[in-house]
């Protein structure tokens, strides 16, 4: 345990704060509802993790870290065993792999998919229950939710990914408060995990799967944090709101608010203001489904009737789903259709669905959709309430000379219109269901929602496997 380092003024910046809180803060101070709510966000991640394992990505990653040595640790999802660290990165991959993971809407961060799988590795390898786990897990949403709210919603503007950058320090504090850290050495780990708080947008231009990569590797640094700062490593205690700390640094001068990292910690719990998806896709999509779902409902709407398509976004997340166009209009696989608006109306007003089959090669190949998708107009959105929700608006022009048009203000699963927990269960029978038999979810469910007990973090992770 850090018992020197980092110098007693760190305790007084917002790492401190951080810090401070996170050492002393077990499982009887969060509130019984939100443990519930905690299992369920574990529960739908897990239920994500075992449906990734369909896809090529999954055994390409977990083939990349085999390479790196072998190990004992459980894997999300897989019958494998790797090493702590590795088995952390490859449960980050595996939840957020299909883009359909938690997301909390106002810091524009999947908070989960880096603090769940760094939250089980620390768990295991330090001896400890699942009451601490979940305590810990909690935690690092907490932290991850805040970071993010930080940056204002720039992060995207400038280029990096915030479920990467502020990933990583959720993981730190989730890691150091299982290592048994105190509040020095959690401070510790958050400076030191600044120097690895990375992650590039830069995937948009050509659909590289380095997105999937991203809370893994925040996860990893997490660990390493804080095994760093348990053996007495300091940190730059002002790593948020330093000289060149993370917002100086990550957003070049636009609008930030480094305050948020300690506002309301143990009052207000950013946990229940995290999203459930309903839909597979980019957040920043989901408005623009459900409005294109809606229109066609109301006004009977055939693909054939659709002259022209309007819709209205945000520029900051129109950056991410509406750039560059040509991707966009004809996206090359599934990921880059997740991220793609115009793919997202018109497979929607074809379809009359949005599931993870409009993600499979009939749909992407689909000339009624890719057709379609050509209509749509992107234009600026200055009604919307971005980045308090995700706003859509959606404009349809018909054949007969009629405009139909629906506004999402605030996009499904947002804080203010949830996914229930009935939901959420539901939603992780369907994806599990995918890959497991009835027999393998009903295990995982009871683990799951079992959460919190004395019994072993291991069994848990054990109980989670494949």
């Amino acid at each position: 345990m850090s018992t020197d380092s980092p110098p007693r003024t760190a305790l007084a910046t917002l790492a401190g704060q951080v810090g401070e809180f996170a050492a002393a803060t077990g499982a009887d101070a969060v509130p019984d509802e939100v443990l519930d709510r905690a299992r369920h966000l574990v529960l739908d991640a897990v239920g994500l993790a075992f449906a990734s394992t369909a896809y090529p990505f999954a055994a390409m990653a977990r083939d990349a870290l085999a390479r790196l040595g072998a190990g004992d640790h459980p894997v999300l999802g897989m019958p494998d065993r790797l090493a702590a660290r590795d088995a952390a990165v490859l449960g980050g991959v595996l939840v957020h792999g299909m883009d359909f993971d938690d997301t909390h809407i106002p810091a524009v961060t999947h908070v989960s998919a880096a603090a769940l799988p760094a939250a089980i590795s620390a768990a295991t390898a330090a001896g400890a229950t699942t009451r601490d786990l979940l305590t810990a897990y909690v935690l690092g949403v907490e932290v991850s939710a805040r970071v993010g709210l930080g940056g204002a919603g720039g992060f995207h503007d400038v280029g990096f990914h915030p479920t990467a950058v502020a990933g990583a320090f959720g993981a730190a504090v989730a890691a150091g408060k299982l290592a048994g850290l105190d509040a020095r050495g959690i401070t510790a780990a958050q400076g030191i995990v600044g120097s690895m708080a990375s992650g590039l947008l830069e995937f948009l231009e050509d659909g590289a799967w380095t997105k999937r990569l991203h809370p893994g590797w925040a996860a990893m640094a997490g660990l390493t944090a804080a095994s760093f700062a348990g053996v007495g490593w300091s940190g730059p205690g002002a790593v948020y709101e330093g000289r060149f700390g993370l917002y100086a640094t990550h957003l070049s001068g636009r609008e930030a608010h480094p305050e948020a990292v300690g506002e309301g910690l143990g009052t207000r719990w950013e946990l229940m203001r995290t999203a459930v998806k309903p839909y597979p896709i980019c957040h920043f999509n989901h408005a623009f489904a459900d409005a294109a779902l809606l229109l066609r409902e109301e006004h009977g709407i055939r693909p054939e009737d659709v002259v022209a398509v309007r819709a209205a976004i945000h520029p900051v997340p129109g950056k991410v789903v509406c750039e560059p166009p040509a991707n966009k209009w004809e996206p090359r696989d599934e990921y880059d259709a997740k991220f793609s608006l115009p793919y997202t109306v018109a497979a929607a007003l074809v379809r009359g669905r949005f599931t993870l089959a409009e993600l499979e090669e009939d749909a992407l190949r689909d000339r009624a959709i890719l057709d379609l998708a050509r209509k749509v107009e992107v234009t600026a959105d200055h009604e919307g309430a971005f980045p308090r929700a995700y706003s859509g608006f959606v404009e349809l022009e018909l054949r007969d000379g009629r405009r139909v048009s629906h506004r999402e203000q605030v996009n499904r699963g947002h804080d203010e219109r949830p996914l229930g927990n009935d939901e959420i269960v539901a939603k992780f029978h369907d994806t599990i269901g995918r890959v497991a038999d009835d027999e393998t979810a009903r295990r995982v469910r009871a683990a799951v929602l079992g959460l919190g007990d004395d019994t072993p973090a291991r069994d848990f992770a054990e109980a989670c496997r494949a």
